[in-house]
């Protein structure tokens, strides 16, 4: 990771980009991948895609990614001046009392505070605290009415998200809010970066910054439709399970710095999914392996069965403490998944085809 990428890393990372709001994200991402692809669009929606044109005009893989993370939204504004909230995805509300967030107002970005009443009065019955449910929380801004709230540009419908941002974490590691998964519009833009330094490719790719993966994959349907591309190869972020506490006959055994991982099963076709194994071995790339049996909970679900049904692949990057404020990816991990991604596509050619045969 070079100080260019480096520096539009946490710049992406560094904008807001909650579930329905991702537009702000979108531009600082679109901006960037301009310099490396032959156009970028979007959507009704905000979904956004830069195109690099293949040799053969007749054949496009779609390399996608969502664009949006977890957050919250404003429910009710109280007469003494708290800000009631609901969740925006899956937010963990055990870790959000306490925490600072940014809320995106009518006239600007206002800082607050998600209430933690100090665990001297705090209602402990039965003597232990037990996570709140998200109706008990809520947000100060500092203000004494609802008529300040007001005046300070806030309403029901506004989101937020927690303020903590990305840091450097050891000597090989990142850390911070909403890697799930912005971390993948970093990674394919860094593909197109890759690909513009070398041979043109053979297949139209289309890196797809995706919204609303969060509440479903909703923005995954719709560009899919749009775009109908032969093959996917959708990115995301996986739980890595080697920190304590965590039954890996349950959840499977997935480590940092062994390389992203490779998913078997239910959306993921068994030829994309081979054609990412050897080109993993060529290229000498270290992957992991994982298996599913109904559903994988990315964007993957949503397109393979689109139109005809779309071949599709799945690949991840180990993720510590997903869905809180310290996600934590390993840079070897990131660089691997980048030429992966990159070599998959080159690996593409006019003969090639992804289907099952009686």
């Amino acid at each position: 990771m070079d100080a260019e990428a480096k520096k539009f890393l946490f710049d992406l990372l560094s904008t807001p980009s909650p579930t329905g709001f991702e537009m702000k994200g979108q531009r600082v991402w679109a901006k960037y991948v301009k310099k490396y692809s032959d156009s970028v669009q979007n959507d009704a929606y905000g979904n956004t895609w830069a195109t690099v044109k293949g040799i053969d005009k007749n054949k496009s893989v779609m390399l996608e990614v969502h664009a949006d993370e977890i957050g919250y939204i404003v429910k009710y504004v109280s007469p003494e001046g708290f800000l009631a909230i609901d969740r925006i995805g899956g937010s963990d509300v055990a870790t959000a009392r306490g925490r600072w967030v940014t809320l995106f107002g009518d006239k600007g970005d206002v800082s607050g505070i998600i209430g933690n009443t100090a665990i001297h009065i705090r209602d402990r019955k039965g003597g232990e605290d037990k996570p709140p449910d998200v109706h008990d929380l809520y947000v100060d801004v500092g203000a004494k009415s609802d008529k300040e709230i007001e005046k300070m540009g806030l309403r029901v419908g506004h989101p937020m998200v927690y303020s903590e941002t990305l840091h450097d974490l050891g000597k090989d590691c990142i850390a911070g809010r909403a890697l799930d998964n912005r971390i993948g519009g970093y990674i394919v833009s860094q593909v197109l970066r890759k690909l513009s330094k070398g041979k043109k490719p053979v297949w139209t790719v289309h890196a797809v910054n995706a919204v609303q993966e969060e509440i479903g994959g909703y923005g995954a349907k719709m560009v899919t439709h749009r775009l109908h591309p032969d093959i996917a190869i959708v990115f995301d972020v996986t739980h890595s399970t080697d920190t304590p506490g965590i039954k890996k006959e349950q959840h499977s055994k997935v480590e940092m710095r062994k390389g992203p991982t490779v998913t078997h099963g239910a959306c993921n076709h068994p030829a994309v999914v081979d054609r990412l194994i050897q080109t993993a071995k060529k290229k000498k790339i270290a992957i992991q392996h994982e298996a599913i049996g109904r559903y994988s909970g990315t964007d993957t679900d949503q397109i393979y069965h689109m139109h005809e049904g779309i071949p599709s692949a799945l690949v991840s990057i180990p993720v510590r403490y997903m869905h809180s404020v310290v996600e934590m990816v390993n840079i070897q991990d990131i660089d691997h998944v980048i030429t992966l991604l990159t070599d998959f596509v080159g690996s593409l050619t006019a003969k090639d085809t992804f289907g099952v045969k009686l």
